[in-house]
């Protein structure tokens, strides 16, 4: 099969972490030589990583990921991309920030956090006001939020497909041995799945054009 007509799908072992770098690069390497550019990358959870974000970002695309856990700690600060500084809720802005092991260590003033009446409910502490960020979350955070929701809400059309196939096209268990039959059964699935859609749009299309016609 022509590598530039074949679509971007891979089977993997039931056991295999299908979010690893390495998956996420064997399905971008596929589109990359087919010459197909595309605007983002819309994942599940299962692909929040560094490695992934840093490995879309270096294609100049945009990432669509959410995270695996929500980080609560983060919540009662805003983040200014423009000036690269986390606000408290007080309005304080962060003074400086270092870098470790994968991450950001954001510090705010000592002498206004000592004043501050949140001590206590604030995750940066009193005494060395810090926060901690992973370069990930950094990442997460500076994607457009609008953008993000129209990007998640259109993969879950494309994972209603996927139901589809479980449920009607019998893509629920594996049907043979040996992963190269079993990625037959995937691609043939698919394709007759497109070709349901294909004929379906000619149709839209056809009924469309009939509506079109001035009546004579």
């Amino acid at each position: 099969m022509n590598p530039r007509s074949s679509p971007a799908l891979k089977t993997l072992l039931g056991d295999e972490n299908e979010g690893e770098e390495g998956n996420l690069e064997s399905l971008l390497q596929k589109e990359d030589e087919k010459g197909l550019a595309a605007e983002a990358v819309s994942c599940d959870a299962l692909y929040d990583s560094l490695a992934n974000r840093l490995n879309i970002e270096k294609r100049e695309m945009k990432h669509y990921i959410p995270e695996k856990r929500k980080k609560k700690k983060l919540d009662n600060f805003i983040y200014s991309e423009n000036e690269d500084k986390f606000i408290c809720q007080k309005g304080h802005s962060s003074i400086g920030k270092t870098y470790c092991k994968d991450a950001y260590v954001y510090y705010f003033s000592a002498r206004l956090c000592k004043s501050c009446d949140r001590t206590k409910e604030c995750p940066c502490g009193k005494n060395k006001p810090t926060l901690y960020v992973s370069q990930s979350h950094l990442l997460y955070i500076k994607a457009d939020p609008e953008e993000k929701k129209k990007a998640l809400r259109k993969r879950r059309r494309i994972e209603a497909k996927f139901g589809e196939a479980k449920k009607h096209h019998a893509m629920l268990r594996a049907r043979y041995r040996g992963r190269w039959r079993i990625a037959i059964q995937v691609f043939m699935t698919f394709i007759v799945m497109n070709l349901k859609r294909m004929v379906k749009l000619l149709e839209i299309r056809e009924s469309t054009m009939r509506l079109a016609l001035p009546s004579g």
